[in-house]
């Protein structure tokens, strides 16, 4: 039996959104006069309904491309949200339970390889991983946006180099909070405590999912398919996303 498990939030006014999402709404009573047209030409007097949303390609569930990182990766040119493989965007998920590690901390290379081991599972090529921090309990509060531990330069490395493309987390960002991060530069001077993460994605392409959720609704660390394909924003560096996971035989034929 084939499930469908939505591991993504509402796109919308929220306060786990670090910048403003405003929707206007141009009603169906109000369709008709912007059409040059009288209420009863319509039936029931209504027209159709229409929403202009001003937001960032980062609001919502989204997927970040390599131009978001750099304007170049491995030495050519960073792709844009437009210019990703769909290949990419689909493929056997791998859930890490990483909840054990608190907020502002790092998930590093041991830890990831820690996960792996509980998951029974070696990474591969085409697989998308997944970071199950348990911070989406905290979505629609203000905590969302700073209560979370993000993954290290060094443990990117190690997934996207065995052949990782897409590396998710279910929180506001993939890298640890801002205010975390710019307090250990401002404390030692060290510019890799910077993003780096993101700053990975200079050296190899690799997407990132954030603001994942539902990941424990997952039926284990394995045995589901992952499908994310991003809204093909020209030349931008991220893409709102709808991130679904999928169990059982969707893939295969019945013969």
């Amino acid at each position: 039996m084939v499930r469908l498990i939505d591991l993504s939030v509402p796109t919308g006014p929220n306060a786990g959104e670090a910048t403003p999402v405003q929707i206007d709404t141009l009603t169906h009573e109000q369709g008709p006069a912007v059409l040059g047209l009288k209420t009863s030409d319509f039936p029931d007097g209504m027209a159709i309904s229409s929403e202009t949303i001003t937001l960032t390609t980062h609001t919502g569930t989204h997927m970040d491309a390599p131009l978001h990182y750099g304007p170049h990766s491995g030495g050519e040119p960073a792709r844009s949200i437009d210019k990703v493989p769909l290949e990419w965007c689909i493929g056997p998920g791998v859930r890490l339970d990483v909840r054990h590690i608190k907020p502002g901390e790092e998930i590093g290379e041991d830890d990831v390889t820690e996960a792996l081991g509980v998951a029974g599972h070696t990474v591969g090529d085409g697989d998308i991983v997944l970071l199950w921090t348990g911070a989406d309990r905290l979505w629609g509060s203000t905590e969302y946006l700073t209560t979370y531990p993000g993954l290290s330069g060094g443990a990117t490395r190690f997934l996207v180099e065995r052949g990782v493309r897409v590396i998710g987390i279910d929180a506001w960002g993939l890298d640890r909070p801002m205010a975390s991060m710019i307090e250990d530069y401002r404390r030692t001077g060290d510019r890799e405590t910077l993003w780096p993460a993101h700053v990975y994605g200079r050296e190899r392409e690799y997407l990132q999912l954030e603001k994942l959720a539902n990941l424990g609704q997952l039926p284990g660390p394995t045995g589901f398919t992952v499908l994310c394909f991003p809204i093909p924003v020209v030349n931008a560096g991220a893409g709102w996303t709808r991130v679904v996971a999928v169990t059982g035989r969707f893939l295969e034929s019945d013969e």
